[in-house]
């Protein structure tokens, strides 16, 4: 018998969907490194989110009943939050490489998930995974100051992220709280990419491109987020995001022809040995 989409995603392991996460979200940040050379970064990143609600908002239309004062809150935080972090991760890899900056904003989940670890075998796969990403990152903190700046700015507002993001999953509304989020975030970074605005919606090659960002980097990425938040706890989600990296790795080097190190393969082994060991515990059906 054939399982349709909601199934699948309702069933399949939340490592297999953050891989099919992972893959939707830095093939859309391969496309959007190359819109830069068209386009400032930040203009790129307006685009990305208020393009990457629109999907949702349709999907999610039946859910749009009376918003609260309280959810409505709730959305408009978690959705500023993600378009500022979204803003900082593109000024950043504007500067630096996709696949070390996707390491070094690891900081802000590993943080997450230290926080919310208890058991010692959790532990331990936090530290595998947590010493994985450390020899991905290398000792390449240099090179361009602002850059990493900006991709540790990114790295705190993804922990953000990740914390207020298990809310709005809590919310009730399918994934109406998260196209509703993104709008508003959107539409408050659009100061920062204002100049060239009129570039974008003129010209149908960029904003074809642009919205192609939206959807594979917001629209699918952050869904299978909303999905997963309401399956497992933030530490066993915030342990998973190590597999990010690893995803950035390889499009990098297929899309970007950024080819790993043996340090990087090695960093990647470690990396899937801690999500390997993690408990796999899951939250009770709703």
């Amino acid at each position: 018998m054939t399982r349709t989409p909601s199934q699948f995603f309702r069933t399949a392991s939340p490592e297999a969907l953050f891989v099919i996460s992972g893959i939707s979200q830095y093939t859309g940040a391969s496309i959007a490194v190359h819109l830069f050379e068209e386009l400032p970064p930040a203009t790129v990143a307006v685009f990305r989110v208020l393009l990457g609600a629109i999907p949702i908002l349709l999907i999610s239309w039946r859910d749009q009943r009376a918003w609260t004062r309280a959810d409505l809150k709730a959305a408009a935080i978690f959705g500023l939050a993600t378009a500022a972090m979204n803003l900082c991760f593109y000024l950043g890899i504007n500067r630096l490489a996709l696949g070390k900056s996707v390491v070094m904003e690891f900081i802000g989940p590993v943080a997450v998930a230290a926080w919310f670890t208890r058991s010692r075998r959790n532990t331990w796969a936090l530290v595998l995974a947590a010493s994985g990403v450390a020899v991905l990152s290398g000792v390449e903190l240099g090179g361009d100051p602002l850059g990493v700046l900006f991709i540790l700015m990114a790295s705190a507002f993804w922990a953000t992220y990740i914390v207020l993001g298990r809310r709005v999953a809590g919310l009730d509304r399918g994934l109406s709280g998260l196209g509703v989020g993104l709008l508003i975030g959107g539409l408050a970074i659009v100061p920062f990419g204002v100049g060239h605005l009129s570039t974008v919606v003129t010209d149908p090659r960029l904003l074809g491109l642009c919205f192609l960002v939206g959807l594979l980097s917001s629209s699918v990425g952050y869904a299978i987020d909303q999905v997963v938040l309401r399956r497992i706890p933030m530490r066993r989600f915030a342990l998973l995001l190590a597999l990010l990296p690893l995803t950035a790795m390889v499009v990098g080097l297929i899309a970007l022809d950024q080819t790993p190190t043996v340090a990087d393969l090695v960093g990647a082994a470690l990396v899937i040995a801690g999500v390997v060991m993690q408990e796999r515990d899951e939250l009770p059906a709703e």
